[in-house]
């Protein structure tokens, strides 16, 4: 398997000790004893994070058994790219390999034994985040505490989907720039958080289930004052789930409202704010001082190939064309 997130190494030494202090330094304290007598391979350890997430590659080259404290703050899903490891966690045993994550609780103990040729991606996720976008999701505080299953099913619908938008994150940290505008980071952390809780089956899984069934009528006011919202502040790093919330709404009441009321979605009027932003700016710019990708990023767009598609097809001439205007 091809190691991942080159660009953010942490470590590479065959010491065991020396990789248990760098993996600490991201995780948390914990014992790592090697399971039989062999040759050391080097361990490689890479790892970044943006917000509430954080992505790390993790290979031991060797079968080891690790035993963290309690993690308590965060959750870790565990994903093999190879190799399988056994997770002991609150109770339950996870046989973990490419087809199947764990999701350790993180107020249970934890014992797990990485077998040699065990390569892992771990995403972290801040646990207090991922509370918040469950309230987000929901419109409101959920009937009981968060709790999630220990294993995750990498072949289901939702976990590809979820596995889909984790490998896009990593791809884009691994080239040039790496989320570099807060916009970005900001609605790449929301979507990976979000699809995490419709992925992984969790104490709150009903809840989400009878929410998307019947999401309730959003009354004409909210929906004016979300779609003001996003007018007055399409500039920042603003989500869907960031206006659902600011208006007291679950993100699928919010999108009913727009539908039913505005014949369009919170996503389409966030876009059409910045495309309008865009317009106004460039218009406004000298252009032998500024350039449109400059414009085009502060307002949110990174892509300039389908931003300028977008821009044309809205406004009837090329940004360029408009700055130059």
């Amino acid at each position: 398997m091809a190691e991942v997130l080159n660009g953010y190494r942490r470590v590479r030494s065959p010491d065991l000790d020396e990789a248990r202090a760098r993996v600490a330094e991201v995780f948390c304290p914990h014992r790592l004893e090697p399971v039989a007598r062999s040759t050391p391979a080097p361990v490689r350890f890479n790892s970044a994070s943006f917000g509430a997430i954080g992505l790390s590659y993790l290979a031991y080259g060797t079968t080891v058994r690790i035993r963290p404290e309690p993690l308590r703050t965060f959750l870790l899903v565990q994903i093999p790219l190879s190799g399988r490891a056994l997770v002991r966690t609150g109770g339950t045993d996870v046989v973990s390999d490419p087809a199947t994550a764990s999701v350790p609780d993180p107020d249970a103990g934890l014992d797990m034994t990485w077998e040699a040729g065990n390569e892992q991606l771990i995403v972290r996720v801040d646990r207090a985040a991922l509370d918040a976008q469950l309230r987000r999701m929901l419109g409101r505080p959920p009937r009981t505490p968060l709790r999630l299953a220990a294993g995750l099913d990498l072949t289901t619908p939702s976990a590809r989907s979820w596995l889909s938008t984790v490998d896009l994150v990593r791809s884009d940290l691994d080239g040039p720039g790496g989320l570099a505008h807060p916009v970005l980071r900001a609605q790449a952390e929301q979507l990976v958080l979000g699809q995490l809780l419709a992925a992984v089956p969790h104490s709150a899984s009903t809840e989400l289930l009878e929410e998307a069934a019947d999401p309730g009528p959003a009354a004409p006011k909210v929906i004016r004052r979300a779609a003001a919202l996003i007018d007055d502040h399409a500039r920042e790093p603003l989500t869907v789930d960031d206006v659902a919330e600011a208006v007291g709404l679950s993100v699928r009441s919010l999108q009913e409202g727009f539908r039913r009321h505005l014949d369009t979605t919170p996503t389409a009027r966030l876009r059409e704010a910045r495309l309008a932003g865009v317009r106004a700016e460039l218009r406004a710019a000298d252009p032998t001082r500024c350039t449109v990708s400059r414009v085009a990023a502060d307002w949110g767009f990174h892509h300039l190939g389908r931003f300028a598609v977008a821009y044309r097809r809205r406004w009837g001439e090329s940004p360029s064309a408009t700055l130059r205007g």
